[in-house]
Order: C-alpha cells, then sequence, then structure tokens
C-alpha cells in the first residue's frame, strides 16, 4: 500500500485540526514518502523484499530525514515523496539495528518544515496522540498511547520500553508519533495485537520511541552505525509457543545455520541458563559477550536433547553497508 494511492484512512479516525493545540498541518508536512530498491542479491532481500515503501520524518531543515530501518536496510536507491507530488532522491545514511531507527539524507531541497524531537518518556498512557502518514491528514491517525511496555521480535530485537498506540495505523512503517505538544515522540515500526490481560486483544502500532534517538544520532551521521562493539547475532528467527522457545526459521548461512540449529527446535537453555520467553533469550544471548563470542544452546529435537555451539556474529558484516559521504 502506498500513502500516493488514493486510499485514505477512514474520516472518523482522522485527526481534526481542532483537537490540537499545535498547527498540526505543519507538524504532519513534514512527514514524506520513502520508497527504497534493495539489490536482489542483498541479504535482507529475501526476508524484507526488494521493494519497500513506508514513511519518513524531516527532523532537520537540511534534509535529515528519519523513518525505520528495515525500510531503507541496504537500499541502492532512495526516492522520498512529498505532499505536492515531487519525487526527491534520497540518499541512506545509517541504520541501528539495536533501536531499528534508519537515517535517510535527502539529495535536493525539501522547502518543508522540520518536526522537532520531543520527549518520548514524557508521553503517559492514555495521552492522545496521532500517528502521521505521508499525504497529511488523510493519511493519518488520530490514536492514543494504549500501553508502553516491553517489546520482543523474532528477528533478535528488543526494546525496553515500546510505545503502543490505537487504533493501528494500516501504514505504519516509518510513520510519525506526534505527542500532544506537536514535536516527534516515536517512529512507526510494526502492527500488532496487544492485550493487558482483561480485554481482548485488538491491533495496535508498535512505534520505537525517540528517546533512544539523541544518543546514537551522531554516530549514525558519522559511520552509519553506533560506533560501539556490536551484540552477538545468532540468525535464527524464534517464537514463543506452549511456554517454549521454537525456532521459526534460520538466516541462510547465518551462525545458527553453521551451527546445524534447524527450524522446529526448541531452545531449552542459553549457556546453561533455561529460557521461556523471547526476551530472555535474546538477554542471555546478548550477554555472552560481544559479536563472536560463543554461544551454547541446549536444544529438544525430535524428543532427544542436544547441544549447540554457535559462533555469534555481527549482523552488520552480512549487509550491504551504506557509502559515508
Amino acid at each position: 500500500m502506498s500513502p500516493a494511492s488514493d486510499w485514505k484512512v477512514p474520516a472518523a479516525v482522522r485527526p481534526k485540526p481542532q483537537d490540537y493545540a499545535y498547527d498540526l498541518d505543519q507538524a504532519l508536512a513534514a512527514v514524506v514518502g520513502v520508497r527504497s530498491i534493495i539489490p536482489g542479491d542483498a541479504f535482507s532481500a529475501e526476508t524484507l523484499g526488494t521493494e519497500r515503501a513506508g514513511n519518513g520524518v524531516l527532523i532537520r531543515k537540511d534534509g535529515l530525514v528519519l523513518t525505520i530501518g528495515y525500510l531503507i536496510t541496504e537500499a541502492e536507491t532512495i526516492w522520498l515523496t512529498l505532499s505536492d507530488g515531487r519525487a526527491v532522491p534520497g540518499h541512506v545514511l545509517g541504520y541501528d539495528q539495536e533501536t531499528g531507527f534508519g537515517l535517510v539524507q535527502a539529495l535536493a531541497r525539501l522547502d518543508l518544515p522540520e518536526l522537532p524531537l520531543g520527549q518520548s518518556s514524557g508521553a503517559p498512557v492514555g495521552e492522545p496522540v496521532v500517528v502521521g502518514g505521508a499525504g497529511g491528514r488523510h493519511h493519518s491517525v488520530a490514536a492514543h498511547i494504549a500501553a508502553r511496555q516491553e517489546f520482543a521480535g523474532y528477528w533478535e530485537y528488543l526494546l525496553d520500553r515500546a510505545i503502543f498506540t490505537a487504533p493501528a495505523h494500516p501504514f505504519w512503517g516509518g510513520a510519525a508519533l506526534i505527542g500532544s505538544d506537536g514535536s516527534l515522540i516515536g517512529i512507526g515500526s510494526l502492527h500488532v495485537q496487544h492485550s493487558n490481560g482483561r480485554e481482548l486483544r485488538r491491533d495496535v502500532n508498535m512505534v520505537v520511541p525517540i528517546d533512544l534517538l539523541p544518543p546514537i544520532l551522531d554516530d549514525l551521521l558519522t559511520y552509519g552505525r553506533p560506533n560501539r562493539a556490536a551484540r552477538p547475532w545468532l540468525g535464527l528467527y524464534a517464537a514463543e509457543s506452549n511456554e517454549r522457545i521454537v525456532v521459526a526459521g534460520i538466516a541462510a548461512k547465518g551462525p545458527a545455520h553453521e551451527a546445524d540449529i534447524h527450524p522446529g527446535d526448541a531452545i531449552l537453555a542459553v549457556n546453561g541458563e533455561s529460557t521461556m520467553d523471547l526476551a530472555g533469550l535474546w538477554r542471555r544471548v546478548w550477554a555472552s559477550g560481544n559479536a563472536g563470542a560463543e554461544v551454547t544452546i541446549r536444544l529438544l529435537r525430535d524428543g532427544k536433547t542436544l547441544t549447540a555451539r554457535v559462533r555469534s556474529a555481527d549482523r552488520t558484516s552480512y549487509l550491504k553497508t551504506p557509502r559515508v559521504h
């Protein structure tokens, strides 16, 4: 689905200017469409595709656009689409596998207002927010913060305090989460189902909090990634099932593949410590040391207990990296 298409958010959930103390249309004008083309031989092409589309947010007048990293990972071509119909080329500056943020530099003048960075830590559960997509109010959702809690992703990803918003935006990738003061407090990442234990599961967006950006922003601009030792990466996709962690998939030629771990294996323990949830699994893997550390995993396969010793890796070493200008 493209923000440049005829599709629109239903009128009932669109934000209305009179409901906000800031200039809603000016804030939404900072949101642009992001389209990327990825080489067919890119490591992420099989899982994320070779053509990706979503949103980004202008955060500096000089054309710096913040988006969600999976849209631009290994991209060789980037186009930014503006609300007036213009298309502007962009260049990938960097992305961070730990937070999920990505940065793009526009290669032509955008002549748009930038959206100032806010403080996501100050946004409480229940706060009215706008989830803004490229194209203004017709592609945006009047929402509220439904929860702030830990989120563990199957792809070796973990946020301690992710933001969840409802109702869900149907074109969430890279969307701007705009707080009640008109500042940017997060970037849209996923569409998930959420339950607080007292109600039926409902569709929400998972948003990466903006407070995670300032500590790594200078590094992303300078090096294309945070200037710190990489976490150990196994190259496996895992899921919680019947109070166990099950391997759902394996990255081709990744460390888990080389260690002969199979889809369907149940993970019983990491480095001798039992684990029953995704968050605990990733924390135990990362506690092994830096990328390159050996991770010992006890598995259950076809009723038999096995031990795999995985030589972890730096995930980014498998990716086509942005050229730093």
